[in-house]
């Protein structure tokens, strides 16, 4: 690597900045909750039913020019998921229910520690920051609405709002061009190696740091980060090594 400075850093937001999958837990729980209360059956089917909304969250593919919202595609995940568990169709308003509960819960969970706040306020004393999130534009917004990251951030980009998301470069240029930076200018940080780290790979950018909450190991197969940190607290450790 060079020797020039960092100038700007791109975050990820999804468990990176905000703790996601613990939010999602707790939205799960809830929805499992209502479903035992009104259907009364046991534990393994909504375990099962529950199960089958989040696989069919992992492999959505949303098309904004369908014709239906993403909440009424998330609504119909529900409505899917509770027929193929419990073989029959149960009332309309009882997958609208869990849907909301779900996402309302969620949303409520989410936050930026009080550490990572004061973290992204130290960083934009010293460099620019970018928040790049992939995902759908309705909701990727409520989370950064909920959890008020706004004032931290130069610009937000959110991937499913362009014609093509991480890990393509041409979204890293967008950002690029948004910081008036180049791409050795940049640090990605975020939590993904399929997106984040070969995101940041391909658009040339400075270094890469992946944050690796359980520790893992990097898969023979994959992308190979410069750094690697089990939490974004630690990102000032790696910045000051790239002075």
């Amino acid at each position: 690597m060079d020797g020039r400075a960092v100038k700007a850093i791109l975050f990820d937001l999804d468990n990176t900045l905000i703790e996601t999958s613990r939010a999602g837990g707790v939205a799960i729980q809830k929805a499992s909750e209502l479903l035992k209360t009104t259907l009364a059956l046991d534990d393994t089917t909504i375990r099962n039913i529950c199960d089958k909304f989040k696989l069919k969250l992992f492999h959505e593919s949303f098309d904004p020019s369908a014709g239906r919202s993403i909440d009424e595609v998330r609504v119909g995940h529900w409505e899917e998921s509770i027929q193929e568990a419990v073989g029959s169709s149960s009332s309309p308003s009882l997958a609208t229910q869990c849907y909301y509960l779900w996402k309302n819960s969620r949303l409520e969970v989410l936050s930026l520690s009080p550490e990572i706040c004061s973290l992204l306020k130290e960083l934009r004393s010293r460099y620019k920051l970018l928040l790049l999130t992939n995902g759908e534009s309705k909701t990727q917004r409520e989370k950064v609405e909920a959890v008020r990251c706004e004032g931290f951030f130069d610009a937000i980009v959110i991937g499913g709002e362009h014609a093509e998301q991480k890990p393509f470069p041409s979204i890293f240029t967008l950002c690029f061009s948004m910081l008036d930076v180049e791409a050795k200018d940049c640090v990605m940080v975020g939590d993904s190696l399929d997106t984040d780290i070969q995101g940041g790979f391909n658009a040339g950018v400075r270094a890469t740091v992946w944050i690796s909450s359980a520790g893992g190991a990097v898969p023979d197969s994959s992308v190979k980060p410069d750094y690697t940190i089990p939490t974004v607290l630690d990102l000032p450790h790696i910045l000051a090594q790239l002075k």
